[in-house]
């Protein structure tokens, strides 16, 4: 039986932490999984653009790029390439952590004006 190089890629989408059946990669990744295009579930150009965004602050990434491959399709697929010191999971790793974290961030700006009052209002 011949080894092939997507049972590395599936062993490294549990440690994701999302739902198996809501991220897959897509035939073609590289065995060093440099080189890897993943496909999102129910998700479109409000995350799209803004993991994009997240992803391409890691200084180890040298491309991050995706589409919307049809707009009945309720999919996203997002591509990564990566230097040798990383790969593309471990990017899409920190680029979500990464997101999150200036998710709550923004969460947590707004909360604190929200609470003291300083915002002007119209009525």
């Amino acid at each position: 039986m011949e080894a092939t190089s997507e049972a590395p890629v599936t062993n490294y989408i549990a440690l994701l932490g999302v739902p198996e059946e809501k991220i897959e990669v897509l035939p073609g990744a590289s065995a060093d999984l440099t080189s890897v295009t993943f496909s999102i579930k129910e998700e479109d150009h409000t995350l799209g653009n803004s993991l994009r965004w997240a992803i391409m602050q890691n200084p180890q990434v040298d491309f991050c790029g995706y589409s919307i491959p049809h707009p009945s399709e309720a999919k996203m697929n997002v591509r990564i390439q990566t230097t040798e010191r990383t790969n593309a999971v471990d990017a899409m790793n920190k680029g979500l952590d990464d997101l999150k974290m200036v998710c709550a961030m923004v969460k947590g700006k707004l909360a604190q004006r929200l609470e003291e009052g300083d915002y002007a209002r119209t009525d």
